[in-house]
């Protein structure tokens, strides 16, 4: 801002790192020399698209880079300005050395749009840089916030922000530093007793990491117990299984893995049970509530309910024919609801492919992994409100399956329901992925995936590979159970789960 560029709110909240990593930064970071078709690459991986990508470059209108990084390009290259080569050429010999150059050489000093103007002008200093205005896809852009400013400066600062929005790994553990090049513990070393900092450290990796022996010395049989308890509830309505899947998934992309959607409302915040994705809809509440009664018996005070919940889904999907997988255990309960959020953050059975994208990318899962994942969709029903228009209006849809449903579900939409997956609705299999195959996908949102866009490949696989589909559905399972609550946010172990102690 000091040198004349955009503003934007930073938000806050971020944890320090407990180490470097030296491999993935040579490995991660773009190289100055990097094609167009890299860079996007390169960005898509870290969640921004090619659009945030050209503006992020846009920092380049300030400082400066070695004649190593860009001999090449002064020698070589052919587009780029001949008289800006002839310049350049004069302070950086063809072996390159330590001599440094102007990323923007008409205002260096000035954050601005200068250098998508030197780009336009074949005089970008990097081959990276100059791969933005080389004949391909963002040569519109760069011409652009040449000549519009406020163009840039508006996309710079939202692209700024949605970087630094950018997360480390779920379980990840970290720690506010002291002092910015050490870690706090080896800093508090010279102050604090022995016993105390190992009891600091203990307490900052347990709040940090999950592990499938969490509970090995506190509550040995806990699996047992949530098994047993999901069995009876399977055996008396095999839709119970559903109900628990869903829960599992709408908690997770609401502040995390923290049983918050099991709370009822209080004078301090709405219930997500009323939030619209889940008013009327959502369910099994009750059996997560009894299940833990059944936990709280042999382990009073031990075992929280976001625990509870991932063991019990992973648990009913099993017992109806799918996967297993090992649940890491360490969750803490919410101290509150975030219904706003629950309207804002799941995703719409009317969702089309590219807004399922963004949205399980900002949550730090990939196209495949929301592929995989929508194959929960295997077993459970909808609500014909959610599916009318569908069934009415939409051309990707075979016509036989659309008439079938026409006849319980009016065009005004109803609460009748239907399966699904209607191959096999009680069954966890690939039997979802044959129906999308045949244009049969109930939802919307379901049909997106095989509509002649990125993911058909994908799902034509696991329509025939069960096994395939078993595997990523289950490694994206995990990699969504250890979705975190933002860092700082409290937590406890609730007694009883709809409401905090």
């Amino acid at each position: 801002m000091q040198l004349g560029g955009p503003t934007w709110t930073v938000r806050l909240g971020r944890r320090d790192s407990l180490a470097a990593y030296q491999e993935a930064a040579n490995r991660e970071l773009p190289a100055p020399f990097s094609d167009l078709s890299v860079l996007i690459s390169m960005f898509r991986d870290k969640g921004l698209t090619p659009r945030e990508m050209t503006a992020l470059s846009g920092a380049h209108t300030i400082g400066q880079a070695q004649c190593s990084q860009f001999d090449d390009r002064i020698y070589n290259d052919r587009n780029i300005n001949a008289t800006f080569a002839a310049l350049r050429r004069r302070t950086c010999p063809p072996g390159g050395s330590s001599a440094l150059a102007p990323l923007d050489g008409e205002t260096p000093y000035q954050f601005d749009n200068g250098y998508y103007r030197e780009l336009v002008a074949r005089r970008g200093l990097l081959q990276s840089d100059q791969a933005l205005f080389n004949g391909g896809s963002q040569d519109a852009l760069v011409r652009r916030y040449s000549v519009n400013g406020a163009a840039f400066a508006r996309d710079f600062a939202a692209a700024m922000a949605k970087m630094g929005a950018i997360r480390p790994p779920p379980g990840t553990p970290g720690e506010v530093r002291l002092v910015c090049n050490r870690l706090a513990i080896d800093h508090m070393a010279s102050m604090i007793p022995r016993l105390a900092l190992a009891l600091w450290l203990f307490s900052a990796l347990v709040s940090a990491q999950l592990s499938s022996t969490f509970y090995s010395a506190t509550c040995p049989n806990l699996q047992q117990v949530v098994r047993s308890a999901m069995a009876d509830v399977v055996r008396q309505n095999p839709r119970n299984a559903a109900f628990i899947l869903r829960l599992f998934f709408h908690d997770c992309f609401v502040n995390g893995c923290d049983a918050s959607i099991l709370l009822d409302g209080t004078p301090a915040f709405a219930s997500e049970k009323f939030a619209n994705p889940n008013r009327n809809s959502a369910q099994g509440y009750e059996i997560i509530d009894a299940i833990k009664a059944r936990v709280e018996a042999k382990c009073p005070a031990t075992v929280s309910c976001a625990d509870v919940l991932a063991l019990a889904t992973r648990d009913g999907v099993a017992l109806l024919g799918g996967p297993t997988w090992t649940v890491r255990l360490g969750r803490r309960d919410s101290l509150a609801a975030y219904q706003e959020a629950a309207n804002r953050e799941l995703p719409a059975p009317f969702s089309d492919l590219s807004v399922l994208i963004s949205m399980f990318r900002d949550k730090g899962l990939t196209p495949r992994e929301m592929t995989a994942l929508s194959g929960a969709h295997t077993i459970g029903q909808a609500q014909c409100s959610q599916f009318d228009d569908r069934i009415y209006n939409d051309r990707n849809i075979n016509a036989t399956f659309a008439a079938l449903r026409r006849r319980t579900c009016p065009p005004s939409g109803s609460s009748a329901l239907a399966p699904l997956d209607g191959e096999t609705p009680y069954q966890f299999d690939n039997g979802y992925y044959r129906e999308l195959v045949a244009r049969r996908g109930l939802l919307q949102s379901d049909q997106a995936l095989f509509n002649g866009r990125s993911q058909d490949a994908l799902v034509r696989r696991y329509s025939v590979n069960g096994a395939a589909f078993a595997r990523d559905f289950t490694a994206a399972m995990v990699k969504m159970g250890a979705i975190r609550p933002p860092p700082g946010t409290p937590g406890e172990v609730r007694l009883v789960c709809n409401r905090v102690n």
